[in-house]
């Protein structure tokens, strides 16, 4: 039988490392390879987070590096290529050049199962590669398949296939009650009753279930699953989130990623707050928050210049309203630090959920999964 690959993306982020390690616990038994999308321009902390999963995982995570015959950085290297312009959020080359393309190189044509960190309280896919031989499954979410599947298994025109598909599921377990199943599974989509609902109270009834018979109709189909034997999330019901993320990662004796912790900030030689980095990927993410380049600023002055002088050469800023030399102005600096303790005051954050729960959640839908999960 042709070989499924099972490959999990670290990104250096808390929801990638979580999976992993959440992987590594609940399903030894899958041979899942290890990967990282290197850009050259990771703050140390990323980089010291996959040594120690390699540690705990005992198992190396496979470098992929764009552009391997350059004596550049990748990012350095396409960014010469694209003429100093440097990416932004509606033009994305570096997720594109970065990211999926190195993956899809390493991928090549074989079939592959890949596991996202996606979790439970999130409403997205992510921002994933669309070749026909790469499945995605997100094992924190109580619906561990992608929208595409979803779509074809919910299909109006499939559903006298699914009731045969059940049928042979309860001849291999007779003590299924399969009618609260069947009356939803069978109820036509409309105005009132949309595709998202009756996911939601097929999931609801039977998720166990639910997985099961997504799994044999894609033995009907040419997705990767379709070619493999053993696949035990298809008995999967869980539903993380983010706490249960927090979780995993302190009693897996791994850790929060450094860049999270939070740190005191000073206004006119006063502490009155802390601040953190809500995101994992390059230093100088065009996603970022204006306090988590100050952040940057205080805590990394180094790398905040080196982002300037990328700004300096592009015809654009990182920011988009204001370049970093603008943003650092001393004024501006402490602007930037009340308007952001005016926001957490706003939403009576107190300041152990402000930055590793509350205002992580804020941001975190904001980039590319294939970035920051």
């Amino acid at each position: 039988m042709t070989k499924v690959r099972h490959v999990l993306g670290i990104s250096g982020g808390k929801d990638s490392a979580a999976l992993a390690i959440y992987m590594h616990q609940k399903y030894p038994e899958l041979d899942i390879e290890y990967y990282t999308c290197d850009t050259g321009k990771e703050l140390d902390e990323t980089y010291q987070l996959i040594e120690n999963l390699e540690i705990y995982l005992g198992k190396k995570i496979k470098r992929l590096r764009a552009a391997e015959e350059s004596t550049e950085d990748p990012f350095d290297h396409f960014l010469e290529i694209y003429g100093n312009f440097i990416p932004f959020a509606s033009a994305r080359w570096c997720t594109k050049s970065l990211k999926l393309e190195p993956f899809e190189n390493f991928i090549g044509d074989d079939l592959v199962v890949s596991y996202v960190g996606i979790r439970g309280d999130e409403n997205r896919e992510g921002y994933i590669s669309q070749k026909t031989n790469i499945q995605s499954i997100f094992p924190f979410r109580l619906n561990i398949w992608s929208e595409d599947v979803i779509q074809k298994v919910l299909a109006e025109n499939n559903l006298e296939n699914l009731t045969q598909i059940l049928q042979e599921i309860n001849s291999q377990n007779n003590n299924l009650n399969l009618k609260p199943f069947t009356n939803v599974l069978l109820r036509k989509k409309n105005n009132n009753f949309s595709q998202d609902q009756k996911l939601a109270q097929l999931l609801g009834v039977d998720t166990k279930l639910f997985n099961q018979l997504v799994l044999n109709y894609l033995k009907q189909t040419n997705y990767p699953l379709a070619y493999d034997n053993h696949f035990p999330l298809a008995t999967n019901d869980d539903n993380l989130v983010r706490s249960d993320i927090f979780q995993l990662l302190e009693d897996s004796g791994i850790g929060i990623p450094r860049y999270y912790e939070p740190v005191d900030f000073e206004i006119n030689g006063q502490s009155v707050g802390q601040y953190a980095r809500s995101r994992s990927g390059c230093y100088f993410c065009f996603y970022q928050q204006k306090i988590e380049w100050v952040w940057l600023y205080e805590q990394h002055p180094d790398l905040f210049k080196k982002a300037m002088k990328y700004e300096e050469k592009s015809t654009r800023s990182w920011n988009g309203d204001e370049t970093l030399a603008e943003m650092i102005a001393p004024e501006r600096i402490q602007s930037i630090k009340e308007e952001y303790l005016k926001r957490l005051r706003r939403k009576n954050y107190n300041k152990k959920s402000a930055l590793l729960l509350d205002v992580l959640h804020d941001t975190e839908e904001e980039g590319c999964a294939s970035c920051f999960i």
